[in-house]
């Protein structure tokens, strides 16, 4: 006498074999939602010329630390500003700009770099608006004509002030 024959939905073997390439399926689907929805970074085409404005960046760092500056970044996240004190250590005559340009970049993910240009408002003070920030970690850049000043960031650690002093060698 023979089993009674079940049908194919009812089989263990036939779903195993179905497993593997329907795993491979949504994988595949996964995997092209992430390509065609994050934003792409470009490799650098003049790779030579930008090694060589390092030495141009790093007049920028001394010229921050000749000057004494430092600066204190406040983030509202809630009013959706960002807050700037600008002080000098070394010389009080340091004529201060009218505009700093604050750069943030994205450690991973560069289409979520931005530029913002903060004003003055005050003898040491600027302000900006702040642009959205997603979690990780983030360069940032203040500069001017001569100087610049950069630290690190980590999102979403609720960075309210960040302190950035200059760079030394």
């Amino acid at each position: 006498m023979t089993p009674p024959k079940r049908p194919w939905y009812q089989e263990p073997y036939v779903w195993l074999l179905i497993l593997f390439p329907a795993t491979a399926v949504v994988g595949g689907l996964t995997t092209l939602y992430i390509a065609i929805t994050s934003h792409d970074s470009l490799v650098v085409d003049d790779y030579y010329k930008q090694g060589l404005e390092i030495n141009r960046t790093l007049e920028r760092d001394q010229a921050a630390a000749r000057h004494g500056l430092q600066a204190i970044l406040q983030l509202d996240t809630e009013l959706h500003r960002i807050h700037l004190y600008l002080t000098t250590t070394t010389s009080s005559d340091y004529l201060r700009p009218a505009q700093i340009t604050l750069n943030l970049r994205h450690h991973t993910r560069a289409g979520f770099d931005s530029t913002t240009i903060l004003e003055r408002i005050g003898d040491d003070l600027y302000q900006s608006v702040l642009p959205e920030l997603i979690a990780g970690k983030w360069d940032v850049e203040l500069a001017a004509q001569d100087w610049r000043l950069i630290t690190l960031m980590k999102v979403p650690d609720e960075v309210k002030e960040l302190q950035i002093k200059p760079m030394t060698n």
